[in-house]
């Protein structure tokens, strides 16, 4: 019951703070998305490509085998990769110098002895040397070679067997190899027959396929950022230490006045954030069922529950102002980026990207990507409702702490 008469008290607080200074309130909301349109309209030119260019991929044959010929030459002439991958017989040194020239994304290399290895049961792979400069196309490239590993593995396995048993049976090494021979080429061209030689991963890069509608949604999920933030400091105001001290002789704790403060900015901003989702609907002509409309507002207010919850920690930690200003915009910028919003996570270094899953903007967004670009009807909200109770335990239990602390 204390709970709630000192919730809805400062609840009732800040309210009236708002309408005391609601001339200031069209300036908060107006200007994020001025600034935000802007920088988009930006991006999308900037981003949207011209022309549908193949990767360039060098192949570099060490084995020099007849074996690893037919490789290539399969690999290089096939039609259902021209489109998109272009792969050009080279030497090494040749592969190294169009690598530093950036005239290639990457190279696979037939390492020495590979069909003798491939023959004896010895694990083959292909090594790759991929761009530094063209991370996402070598990665695209490692999907390729992983596909052709897989199939070289399984004609392996075949090809034991047929030597296992051409051994056993006493037959000539010459006539052997050129069996094994004819048994790698059948089986080759039997998997290409059945246009199985090269698993499709398709990878959809939505930043450049819709750019209008990927670049809406991270406009969207920016501009609702910023209300959040500006909101939540609008209303914040700077308390003397006497009253501090006559709060708490009231037994009124810090937390009950920053869960007020979030709800009221909650209140405030996410009519606003619907509001905007749903004209950005009609304006792009986006088709969406009731259903999936509350599954976006569901996640909408899940990341700012999050992001409000984070902020709220920094405040408690940080008691000087100004250095909790530039904190909370330290982290809201780096929510931004991270989440995709702006430069698409494709483009991350890996080790980045193994750790985007846990960050609750990233998570929200690649989401709210599933329903409004890929039409997704099922969508995992367990691991954002996770990171948004974790965000508001450590929230209640900073909070708690400091002031036992500082009793």
């Amino acid at each position: 019951m204390v709970f709630f008469k000192h919730f809805l008290l400062f609840f009732k607080h800040y309210f009236v703070q708002l309408g005391r200074r609601w001339s200031l309130l069209p300036l908060l909301i107006l200007f994020p998305g001025i600034i935000i349109t802007l920088l988009a309209i930006i991006l999308i030119a900037l981003l949207t490509p011209t022309e549908h260019e193949p990767i360039q991929v060098g192949l570099v044959d060490l084995d020099q085998s007849e074996e690893t010929e037919i490789v290539v030459q399969l690999m290089a002439d096939s039609s259902e990769l021209s489109a998109f991958i272009q792969l050009h017989p080279m030497t090494e040194s040749e592969a190294r110098h169009n690598i530093v020239t950036n005239e290639i994304s990457a190279y696979i290399t037939f390492p020495p002895q590979f069909t003798t290895h491939l023959y004896e049961g010895t694990s083959v792979s292909l090594p790759i040397v991929g761009n530094p400069h063209q991370s996402a196309h070598s990665y695209l490239i490692k999907e390729l070679v992983d596909s052709v590993t897989r199939h070289i593995s399984v004609s392996q396995a075949n090809i034991l067997t047929i030597n296992y048993f051409a051994k056993k049976i006493g037959m000539d090494d010459e006539l052997r190899n050129e069996f094994l021979f004819e048994q790698f080429t059948n089986f080759l061209f039997y998997t290409i027959g059945k246009d199985q030689v090269l698993y499709e991963e398709e990878l959809i890069n939505q930043a450049t396929s819709t750019p209008i509608h990927y670049y809406s949604l991270g406009t969207l999920l920016m501009i609702t950022t910023l209300w959040l933030l500006f909101i939540y400091n609008f209303l914040y105001k700077e308390e003397t230490e006497r009253m501090k001290q006559r709060l708490k002789l009231y037994g009124v704790k810090d937390i009950y006045q920053l869960i007020a403060r979030i709800t009221v900015t909650l209140l405030c901003v996410l009519p606003l954030s619907f509001l905007l989702f749903i004209l950005m609907k009609h304006l792009l002509t986006i088709n969406l069922l009731t259903e999936d409309l509350i599954k976006s507002f569901a996640l909408i207010g899940l990341y700012s529950l999050s992001y409000l919850a984070s902020i709220a920690v920094l405040e408690t930690l940080i008691d000087s102002r100004k250095l909790r200003l530039l904190s909370q915009t330290i982290v809201t910028i780096f929510l931004i980026i991270i989440s995709g919003s702006i430069i698409p996570t494709l483009y991350f270094p890996i080790y980045i990207q193994d750790i985007v899953p846990y960050i609750y903007s990233a998570e929200a967004f690649h989401w709210l990507q599933e329903i409004v670009l890929n039409e997704r009807l099922f969508i995992n909200f367990m691991p954002l409702i996770y990171m948004t109770l974790s965000a508001c335990f450590l929230l209640i239990g900073l909070s708690l702490w400091k002031e036992r602390k500082y009793l």
